[in-house]
């Protein structure tokens, strides 16, 4: 039972409360906001002993990392960098602090975020890089031939490219998967 007392509780509505604040505060107005988006965390859940998840805002969309297990957590200061290694490789995260979180590491996905047409493409990518960042298929590929981009470089160019609606709703601006066939 004291082991339950040690896990910390899912961030993502501190994180989202904090986020609106500073939508409110100090982002009001800036050109490089969209506002099409929202502040909206995506796919929050456990990852060794740590939060995982993905927050999405007008102005980034940012792979989050938070404390679980405070025995796990190792805590870097704001600004500061660390590696992490997931299964499609390794990524780097830059410290935070929010009043009303605590200490947080981010790893920008997207910045700003001025090509995303609405929020529920923003969710839709969002729940997608943090799926592709846990797929050992997304690893790239060094040994005997050119590494190819990463899923999130991948999904950056795509979404680079012209995509309609239906391109959203097949998922066009994932990897191709028979680009990889051949």
């Amino acid at each position: 039972m004291s082991e339950s007392l040690t896990i910390r509780p899912d961030p993502s509505a501190a994180l989202a409360a904090a986020y609106r604040q500073v939508a409110g505060t100090r982002m009001r107005g800036l050109p490089f906001l969209n506002p099409a988006l929202a502040v909206e965390p995506v796919g929050f859940a456990p990852w060794e002993g740590r939060w995982l998840g993905v927050m999405v805002t007008p102005w980034f969309i940012n792979l989050v990392l938070a404390p679980l297990d405070p025995a796990q957590w190792q805590a870097i200061g704001q600004g500061e960098k660390r590696r992490y290694a997931f299964p499609a490789g390794d990524y780097e995260f830059i410290g935070a602090i929010e009043p009303g979180v605590g200490e947080f590491q981010v790893c920008s996905l997207f910045s700003p975020v001025l090509e995303f047409e609405d929020q529920a493409t923003a969710r839709f990518v969002a729940a997608h890089a943090r799926a592709a960042l846990l797929d050992t298929a997304n690893r790239e590929a060094h040994v005997g031939a050119a590494p190819r981009p990463g899923p999130i470089a991948r999904a950056e160019q795509a979404l680079d490219a012209p995509m309609s609606r239906r391109d959203v709703l097949r998922g066009r601006f994932l990897p191709d998967a028979d680009a990889d066939r051949g």
